[in-house]
């Protein structure tokens, strides 16, 4: 996908250049907003400075974003946490995996997670564009977007379980809510690879095509979905999320609700 023609102003404690040394760059063209994971040499390893910057990108979108894209640059787009945290020395200035052990380690996790949780607010859509590996964070992170479009080179794998941990970044409930909690399970316990064909046909992405062809692809779907009236697709959003915890009978009232509310917008009826 080609760069969008302007780059975001930042908002309050927003600094896009600090993010871009963590390995995240942001770029906002209209109602479009586009997230690169931008450290290819490294094949977009994370760390925690890394989550702090895709927080705050998810605090300074401007309130004209409709659609967010997340995408990465090189090969990979990433192979999971930077091995440094894995290490006794871990990466200087951020706290080791025995600091969390040690330490309030419920705290440190809730702060990361903040970056892979905004991806599903209702007022935007976000839509993953994977290639390569997507290991564990890099798994978790593809999972925090309302949609995925991947390359046929994609191998996603969560490798936590087989190295004594679990997938902590926010990844569980939508993995289960994609495939099941019997496929999810599979999936976490063997931490085995799951490649483009079988992510297509188990729900984990909407569409696989040839590599070259996936920033096209995205940029398709972008067209679609920019497409229908903000509002609507807010609504039909916020409708199809909640309604794995309702029963028909409330998912119908939500849905009348829901379209009182539309008529009433497209009618200039006030409430």
């Amino acid at each position: 996908m080609s760069s969008p023609a302007r780059t975001t102003q930042p908002g309050p404690g927003a600094d896009p250049a600090e993010w871009e040394q963590t390995g995240v760059r942001l770029e906002v063209a209209d109602a479009v907003a586009t997230v690169t994971l931008c450290r290819p040499e490294r094949r977009n390893a994370q760390s925690p400075a890394l989550w702090r910057a895709l927080a705050a990108i998810g605090r300074a979108l401007p309130g004209s974003v409709r659609l967010v894209v997340l995408r990465a640059e090189g090969i990979s787009f990433s192979a999971g946490l930077d091995r440094a945290m894995f290490t006794p020395e871990g990466i200087p200035g951020e706290s080791s995996l025995l600091d969390l052990a040690t330490g309030d380690g419920d705290a440190a996790i809730a702060g990361f997670q903040q970056a892979f949780t905004w991806w599903r607010r209702p007022d935007i859509v976000s839509v993953a564009a994977v290639q390569g590996h997507a290991v564990g964070a890099g798994f978790q992170l593809a999972l925090a977007c309302d949609l995925r479009v991947v390359a046929d080179d994609v191998q996603f794998a969560m490798r936590e379980t087989v190295l004594g941990l679990v997938p902590d970044l926010a990844g569980t409930k939508p993995l289960v809510d994609l495939v099941g909690p019997a496929r999810a399970l599979e999936i976490c316990g063997t931490g085995r690879w799951v490649q483009a064909e079988e992510a297509v046909r188990i729900g984990l992405a909407n569409v696989a095509v040839p590599a070259a062809e996936l920033d096209a692809a995205v940029a398709d779907l972008s067209a679609a979905l920019l497409a229908a009236p903000r509002d609507a697709l807010v609504e039909t959003k916020a409708l199809l999320q909640g309604a794995g915890g309702r029963s028909h009978e409330e998912q119908q009232a939500a849905e009348r609700a829901a379209q009182v509310r539309r008529l009433r917008d497209l009618a200039g009826v006030g409430e």
